[in-house]
């Protein structure tokens, strides 16, 4: 095989599918400092789930380069109320990129899976060969089904045609950008809403989700966006590789970061009857570091980082 590695990214149109979510415009933030033409396109321009529509927008656009982000995301609650949105959105927009990129001769995809691909007792840390080697979390193995499915495609066209598409892993995200919506947020971005609200209206008592036990890895945005420029230029293989922290906290421990953050002085309360999901989960990251890469935000850095984004984001939204 040839070696496509350094691959150059200089002068190349990239485009960043899923630019208005938090990990797509960590990716415009991160490109911005790179001489690349970044090439975006909104949902009333482009409907991704829409296969003439996909195929239409790359002959006219011609992208060289394409980092696949954009996904139908949320939390436990989100996952569990609407199973058909997560499994099947994913389905066609996975597809109907990663297909378009491949006849309209993109150079190089990265497309971006997650971390609760994972069987729910993967080994720990878990290392990339745990994939499919056991149940998924039923908590999100909608989510988890579709985001399989879309790099064991780049995998396929890898194998069938020889295509440069790789795919990353990445573990719990947080940061600027999030989605502060309780009814379908992740759990740091939850927490730093709640506590917030709880320290405006002068509350004693914050209710947190199941019994704080389990253990997350959690990666600062901007930080998986700085590995994602450097998986374009150093890595190609079809191994999806694990991006983490390499840390990993209590979600008791997070909530009480939480709150020194926000300065919140209540009591934490945690509510057993509901689900915890995974009882932990923190991936295997030593592909990545032995290639050159680690991840520089301190957790208590990025949750200051990630409040501040969220009194800026929500000024003027008082009803989120």
């Amino acid at each position: 095989m040839v070696d496509r590695v350094p691959f150059p990214l200089e002068g190349k149109r990239v485009f960043v599918a899923g630019h208005r979510g938090m990990v797509g415009k960590a990716l415009v933030r991160r490109l911005a400092r790179e001489p690349v033409e970044i090439v975006t396109a909104g949902r009333e321009e482009l409907d991704l789930t829409r296969q003439a529509e996909v195929e239409a927008w790359f002959e006219r656009n011609r992208p060289q380069v394409v980092i696949l982000a954009a996904a139908k995301v949320g939390g436990i609650l989100a996952n569990a109320s609407y199973p058909v949105h997560f499994l099947e959105q994913n389905l066609l927009i996975e597809v109907n990129t990663i297909r378009a990129a491949f006849h309209f001769g993109v150079e190089k995809l990265l497309f971006l899976g997650s971390s609760c691909i994972y069987p729910k007792h993967a080994p720990q840390p878990i290392p990339e060969e745990a994939l499919l080697t056991g149940p998924l979390e039923p908590t999100n193995q909608w989510y988890a089904i579709a985001k399989i499915a879309g790099l064991e495609l780049c995998r396929a066209y890898r194998r069938q045609h020889g295509a440069d598409f790789v795919a990353a892993m990445p573990t719990n995200l947080y940061g600027p950008g999030d989605n502060w919506d309780l009814a379908s947020s992740h759990v740091a971005a939850a927490l730093i809403r709640k506590a917030h609200e709880a320290k405006e209206r002068g509350e004693r008592v914050l209710e947190v989700w199941g019994t704080g036990t389990p253990l997350r890895e959690f990666l600062f945005v901007d930080d998986l966006a700085d590995a994602c420029v450097f998986l374009l230029r150093r890595y190609s293989d079809d191994i999806a590789l694990n991006v983490g922290s390499g840390q990993e906290v209590a979600i008791a421990e997070l909530a009480r970061l939480v709150c020194g953050v926000v300065g919140f002085e209540g009591e934490l309360r945690f509510d057993p009857t509901k689900p915890d999901g995974t009882p932990r989960k923190r991936l295997d990251t030593r592909r990545l570091e032995a290639l050159g890469w680690r991840a520089s935000t301190p957790l208590r850095e990025g949750l200051a980082r990630a409040y501040a984004a969220f009194l800026a984001e929500t000024r003027d939204r008082p009803s989120l």
